[in-house]
């Protein structure tokens, strides 16, 4: 009954749903035809059986491409069918068409999701994180589908709201047949839940077990020439709307200490770059965007970075970096600031964590990542570390020492999925 209620809620609420996938926003690629495949109408893939990992957006795509490689090389006759929900994730999934077969995620209706799993034939699911929906759990336990979290992850805050509706979590957890946490203060909020130990383990975040892409050190080289080998450069990353004003601010402090400064700007959503454009040349700052010019920039001022998936490109030519989402009040509650860490770059953040409280307490005690409490902090932060390499890589080195410790999350993942699934041998 709960379900159906449900389901009755989702129809309603579907045509905005839709509206907001398919609107058209600069530097988000249309889904064009294939809009049909959101009603579970799609091509098969290529091979038997093959194993289907949901990866709702960009950020899991990026976090399960090494869990992918491993299992291909591991069992490099697995057929893999991945999902996800946006074109962003799907132009990043297209990036892995040597290892995967890529199709949009069915809405959470009945009809959609018996079309999908009758199409398709998958012999099991695995869910990034904590993308679970009633329906694709419902549909896929009745057709015998063993279904895992990987990578599971439940902030304080999620748990206390699942806590307010739990009769709905009720009918979630019940088709779940593993929960593979990134940390302990994860698997304690499940189990608080009612899920019980059976189920939960922790394997580690996957996200520790960064593969840096090939050529990845000497393009960053490249692209610090072109911004300039001697000056001073700072990134903010994966920033939002109510902070590039604070990250701004706290970079025209910088400039007064550090002249040649540069500014490296990435807000988080594409359909962002346009309006943080504007707003970077209403504030008085030479604006150059990296979709439209290559040219090395001589004096202080922002460089725009208006492209998908270069975060790591763009993070090794930094000297520091600040990770947005986090100076918003409890809006967002953070981003990931393993990227810079796995680079060994000193890492800054805002207040607001929650959704990251285990990482960056590892990195805090470790010396490896500092919290600043507004731009004043930030630009002080930033103005500090840049006037001092000693410090830059002291902290730099803490932060990746981080990283490496918690490395080893994709092997205890596969062996746990290895325990439980059928895998073709090679």
């Amino acid at each position: 009954m709960l379900r159906f209620v449900y389901t009755c809620l989702l129809m309603l609420a579907a045509p905005f749903l839709l509206a907001s996938l398919y609107k058209k926003r600069p530097g988000v690629p249309p889904i064009g035809k294939r809009w049909q495949e959101h009603f579970g109408i799609s091509p098969k893939v290529n091979g038997h059986q093959p194993l289907w990992i949901h990866a709702v957006s960009v950020g899991e795509t990026l976090a399960v491409t090494p869990l992918i490689k491993a299992l291909k090389e591991r069992y490099p006759d697995l057929p893999i069918l991945l999902t996800t929900t946006t074109a962003t994730g799907a132009e990043q999934a297209a990036k892995l068409s040597d290892w995967v077969e890529h199709r949009y995620m069915p809405l959470d209706f009945p009809f959609a999701l018996r079309a999908f799993i009758r199409t398709q034939q998958p012999r099991a699911l695995c869910i990034m994180e904590t993308e679970l929906w009633p329906n694709t759990l419902a549909a896929a336990k009745r057709a015998g589908l063993p279904v895992t979290v990987l990578n599971a992850r439940l902030s304080e805050r999620s748990c206390q709201r699942y806590a307010k509706v739990q009769p709905l979590f009720n009918l979630l957890a019940k088709h779940l047949d593993q929960v593979l946490c990134q940390h302990q203060d994860d698997a304690n909020r499940f189990n608080q839940l009612g899920v019980p130990d059976s189920v939960v383990q922790v394997t580690g975040s996957i996200k520790f077990d960064l593969s840096l892409p090939d050529g990845l050190e000497q393009a960053s080289e490249i692209l610090r020439d072109e911004l300039g080998k001697q000056r001073p450069v700072w990134i903010a990353a994966s920033t939002h709307s109510g902070e590039d004003e604070q990250v701004l601010d706290a970079h025209r402090q910088v400039l007064s200490q550090h002249p040649d400064a540069l500014l490296i700007l990435v807000p988080r959503h594409p359909e962002r770059f346009d309006a943080v454009e504007a707003l970077c040349m209403q504030r008085g700052f030479t604006t150059a965007r990296r979709t439209h010019t290559q040219e090395v920039l001589s004096e202080p001022s922002v460089y725009l970075a208006d492209t998908m998936g270069e975060m790591m490109l763009l993070l090794g030519a930094c000297d520091v970096a600040f990770v947005g989402g986090s100076l918003i009040g409890d809006k967002v509650g953070g981003h990931n600031l393993l990227e810079p860490a796995a680079l060994a770059k000193p890492v800054l953040s805002g207040p607001s964590y929650f959704n990251f409280t285990d990482i960056t307490t590892q990195l805090l005690q470790a010396g490896g990542a500092n919290i600043v409490e507004n731009s004043e902090q930030l630009a002080e932060a930033v103005t500090r570390l840049l006037s001092d390499p000693q410090a830059q890589s002291d902290m730099g080195q803490a932060a990746f020492k981080v990283v490496k410790n918690n490395q080893g999350a994709i092997q205890r993942t596969l062996d746990a999925l290895a325990a439980t699934l059928t895998f073709p041998q090679p």
